[in-house]
């Protein structure tokens, strides 16, 4: 069982940056494909971002594509998305979430993953 907690939400001014943070504990940590979704109120849970076991791919929404940049440290159980160039419709609650996919794979699809963190609001003022 993987527990995943988030961290670095917050309010933000458009065109700033933010850093999310996702610490993973209960498993093995480098063993899990690993993705960032987000749900703004009244949508749809949305993919931003995956990451493979050892980083070496990764895939983004096309709406964040050029802004966020998602890694990992295997070695601190830990996933980041640092956020730049944050826009309003970017705010919304940010969800880690974990995936045992095969070696070095990944997926957009949120019914691929497995463990779920609580969730971080973000929230870009216009």
């Amino acid at each position: 069982q993987v527990q995943l907690v988030e961290s670095g939400g917050g309010l933000v001014q458009a065109g700033g940056s933010l850093r999310l943070s996702c610490a993973a504990s209960g498993g093995t940590f480098g063993r899990y494909a690993m993705g960032w979704f987000r749900q703004a109120p009244g949508k749809e849970r949305e993919f931003v971002a995956a990451i493979s076991w050892s980083g070496v791919n990764t895939y983004y929404g096309d709406s964040v594509k050029g802004r966020f940049t998602i890694s990992r440290d295997n070695a601190k159980n830990t996933e980041y998305l640092q956020m730049n160039s944050l826009k309003p419709e970017d705010t919304a609650v940010y969800y880690c979430a974990a995936s045992s996919l095969p070696v070095d794979s990944l997926s957009t699809r949120s019914s691929r993953y497995n463990y779920w963190g609580q969730g971080t609001q973000v929230t870009v003022s216009s």
